[in-house]
């Protein structure tokens, strides 16, 4: 692994890091709001953040005299607009059923169910025509069992809440192989940004149609939605973007499954 790699596969780990300790603020969350209301103010939360990193950025390079990291061609345009609108319809569907499912089950067993897409994004993987290393397949393999000792106590049984996590593990995994495909092509920051404001705009209106958000609840619920806007959507997503640039999607999957490591420990 050279330094690169080794660099974005720390990213990675970081944000897993980050996720880990967010089981438990959407956990807290969910006693107060619901699920889409939860979402929705996340995720308003995770896209305003970025704004301002945005401009620093831009302003950085400009003084640097380094190339500005904007798109320019209408091309370009056109795949951050796509990459954007692809990664936060997964993102959306992804985590409204983790947010959903996480509300009837254990931290460790949800941060264990959703990290299976170490298994899976190598399998979706196949069928794209990748074929992951014998000893990736080995790793994978080992870690799965790593994670089940670690995080499941007293057997396994599915729920309900169980197979909502699940149904989450195979729509992060769609995440984690689009955003493989669009992060090579457009800035990963303004790539997380606009992810946020799709899944901010579907979840809002999911939540007016579907629930009936009140200030009193959301500021009840002000700190955990703190965290898993700023720092869970804002920090940990844009680091799975920047980290997964160039970096197999396999590999990246098992840097980010420490989560459940994380969300084990937290419980």
């Amino acid at each position: 692994m050279d330094q690169k790699q080794l660099r974005s596969t720390l990213l990675l780990v970081l944000a897993a890091l980050i996720w880990g300790c967010a089981f438990v603020a959407q956990s807290v969350g969910a006693e107060y709001v619901g699920a889409f209301t939860f979402l929705a103010t996340r995720s308003w939360l995770g896209g305003i953040v970025l704004l301002p990193l945005i401009a620093a950025l831009e302003g950085g390079a400009k003084k640097s005299g380094q190339p500005s990291r904007a798109p320019h061609s209408a091309a370009e345009k056109k795949t951050l607009l796509l990459g954007g609108v692809c990664c936060g319809c997964l993102l959306f569907f992804a985590s409204m059923a983790q947010q959903l499912g996480i509300a009837s089950t254990t931290t460790a067993k949800a941060g264990f169910i959703t990290t299976m897409y170490v298994l899976i994004v190598p399998l979706l993987s196949l069928f794209l025509g990748q074929r992951p290393e014998k000893k990736i397949w080995l790793c994978v393999a080992v870690g799965v069992l790593g994670l089940y000792l670690l995080c499941m106590k007293g057997g396994f049984s599915l729920g309900r809440g169980d197979a909502l996590v699940l149904l989450c593990a195979l729509l992060f995994s769609g995440h984690i192989l689009t955003v493989n495909h669009f992060s090579p092509r457009v800035d990963g920051v303004r790539l997380s940004c606009i992810q946020f404001f799709v899944t901010a705009v579907i979840s809002t209106v999911c939540m007016f149609v579907f629930e009936r958000p009140d200030w009193a609840s959301i500021r009840a619920a002000a700190l955990p939605i703190l965290y898993a806007g700023i720092m869970s959507s804002g920090a940990g997503y844009t680091l799975q973007i920047v980290g997964q640039k160039g970096l197999d999607p396999t590999i990246a999957s098992l840097a980010m499954s420490l989560e459940s490591v994380f969300s084990a420990l937290d419980e």
